[in-house]
């Protein structure tokens, strides 16, 4: 049968490539690999390459990423910057400890925030929340409705940069909960990237911690430019999925830009033909929100909640840099539609058995 200029054959119809389950995602990750520490030095780490032509893996360091790009080429990274998002605080009258989860900032001018609050059977409608020694930081609890969690209202008298610089002081750096410790100074610095410039994540985009500044100073030598995209990472990344059928699953909406000039450069390097390389799963997905028919990028801003697993077809990069994921993770089902699923299922069991250390600040992976 046609329709206008393109022919579609039912033998095409058939032969299409079947969506993937959630069980198909499972690994055995033995906890212990889970790295809840940062290396020594950002770009001094063990990377594994994967070649998707040759179907081949090999195993260097991060720094062998100099040996793979050069003049022309482009890195898509995220400068979104991690806020302090956790803070512990207690309820009034009962004194009870509190953790409240700052998710997004719904009114500047209100204070009005979404939150996720610990425990949360304990936290009712007109609740008061002390934060601080002093309780130099007042909320009140005004909706427990929302599919986040709460929403509440931070009661404070002065200017909006003395809020923010009392959040910054009561606040921790939000790790995830899988590490089962609290944030250090150390993780102040490192769960963030050097290039971060935009505050308002509550994850780091993984991927880019590993890059030093002399790897970029390198890299700039070598004739490589670098895009800037902002993606203000949401916890909806790490919420469990819990259906089989992943058509099903949605995501929460992540906040996205996309400058001209990024998409300026980066055009021109498909242009060119050159490597365009996604440096984690939050450049790619935010590329892959706004992509024109003729497959080129174009600037963005607004929100995104795409989500990407096998089959789909990238539009934009030839090459990503990513970390070792979380089994049936959104990011490992991203990363298995670019790699090709065999291949990153084999390269997993590789990094199993070789001990590779997976999530926040696991090793990363280059895929070719």
């Amino acid at each position: 049968m046609t329709f206008g200029k393109k022919s579609i054959t039912f033998a095409g119809l058939f032969n299409r490539p079947k969506l993937m389950k959630l069980s198909q995602f499972r690994f055995h990750l033995p906890p212990d690999l889970i790295a809840s520490h940062p290396s020594k030095q950002r770009d001094d780490v063990p990377m594994m390459i994967l070649d998707r032509k040759t179907q081949t893996i090999e195993h260097g360091s991060f720094k062998d990423i100099l040996t793979y790009f050069g003049e022309g080429d482009v890195f898509i990274i995220n400068n979104t910057k991690v806020f302090p998002a956790r803070l512990y605080g207690e309820k009034e009258k009962t004194g009870a400890k509190i953790e409240v989860f700052l998710l997004r900032e719904l009114n500047r001018e209100s204070r009005l925030w979404d939150v996720l609050v610990d425990p949360a059977r304990k936290i009712r409608i007109g609740n008061k929340l002390y934060f601080g020694d002093d309780d130099s930081l007042v909320a009140e609890v005004i909706d427990n409705t929302t599919s986040r969690g709460r929403t509440i209202r931070f009661l404070f008298d002065g200017t909006y940069d003395e809020f923010k610089k009392t959040i910054q002081q009561l606040g921790q750096t939000p790790l995830p909960k899988i590490h089962n410790r609290q944030a250090t100074p150390e993780d102040d610095e490192r769960y963030q990237t050097i290039f971060a410039k935009h505050e308002g994540a509550v994850a780091a985009p993984t991927a880019g911690l590993h890059f030093s500044r002399e790897i970029i100073k390198r890299l700039e030598l070598q004739g490589v430019s670098f895009a800037e995209i902002t993606l203000h990472v949401g916890l909806g990344n790490f919420r469990t999925i819990d259906v089989e059928d992943l058509t099903k699953h949605k995501m929460d909406s992540e906040e996205a830009i996309i400058e001209p000039e990024t998409a300026e450069i980066v055009n021109r390097a498909m242009a060119d033909k050159r490597r365009i390389v996604a440096v984690g799963t939050t450049s790619m997905k935010t590329i892959e929100s706004s992509v024109t028919i003729a497959g080129n990028l174009k600037p963005y801003r607004g929100w995104t909640n795409k989500f990407i697993f096998p089959p789909y077809e990238f539009s934009i990069a030839n090459a990503m840099i990513t970390n070792l994921h979380l089994p049936q993770s959104p990011m490992m089902m991203m990363v298995a539609a670019f790699a090709g699923y065999d291949l990153l299922m084999k390269a997993y069991e590789v990094a199993v058995d070789k001990k590779y250390k997976f999530f926040t600040y696991g090793y990363p992976m280059l895929i070719l």
